[in-house]
């Protein structure tokens, strides 16, 4: 069985490694929130958050990455969060998540109140990669920190996840996902 744990940590060396090769102007959060709605209405509610994702903002060119651990999102109920691992997301075989990105016209200067921004990448989950563009994000820059936050909606068929017939009434194939990162200057 393959040991995901060093793998990722290698993923995360990397991926910090290539912002370093280009930029000393970076801010860097690991304890982002992501979270994830599918519910539908009259049923119970299939939420999920996750308080752990590390993001990192290259702010001399606007490039944005985040890394979330699949097992990381966490459900008030235990057995939905066991069936989103196990026959959903299949988190043992997909361990993570990841976003890499483009913030359109980002400049550092125009952080002194709440900015909007779009921002264009690609969304990796459950080993199928997705194009997001135009996702509107929210900026501000507070003395060494920037808070960046927005949303945005998936399908369920965009990365192969089945919903069984027997709970497809009970589950949204539309997925609303949020996010919202505290990153410090590093």
């Amino acid at each position: 069985m393959m040991d995901y744990s060093k793998i990722n940590v290698l993923f995360i060396i990397l991926l910090f490694w290539g912002f370093n090769l280009t930029s000393q102007n970076k801010y860097l959060t690991k304890t982002g929130h992501v979270s994830f709605e599918a519910s539908v209405p009259s049923f119970e509610e299939v939420k999920a958050a996750n308080k752990s994702a590390t993001a990192i903002i290259n702010t001399d060119n606007g490039q944005f990455a985040a890394l979330v651990f699949v097992k990381g999102f966490h459900f008030k109920n235990a057995l939905m969060e066991e069936h989103f691992n196990e026959n959903y997301a299949e988190s043992d075989s997909y361990p993570k998540a990841t976003f890499k990105g483009n913030i359109t016209s980002f400049s550092l200067n125009k952080l002194h109140t709440v900015s909007e921004f779009k921002m264009d990448g690609e969304l990796n989950f459950h080993g199928k990669t997705k194009p997001l563009k135009d996702l509107l994000i929210k900026i501000e820059k507070s003395n060494d920190t920037i808070s960046l936050s927005g949303e945005f909606k998936v399908l369920a068929s965009d990365f192969d996840i089945k919903i069984p017939k027997i709970v497809s009434n009970k589950i949204a194939q539309d997925i609303n996902v949020s996010f919202n990162f505290t990153l410090i200057k590093k």
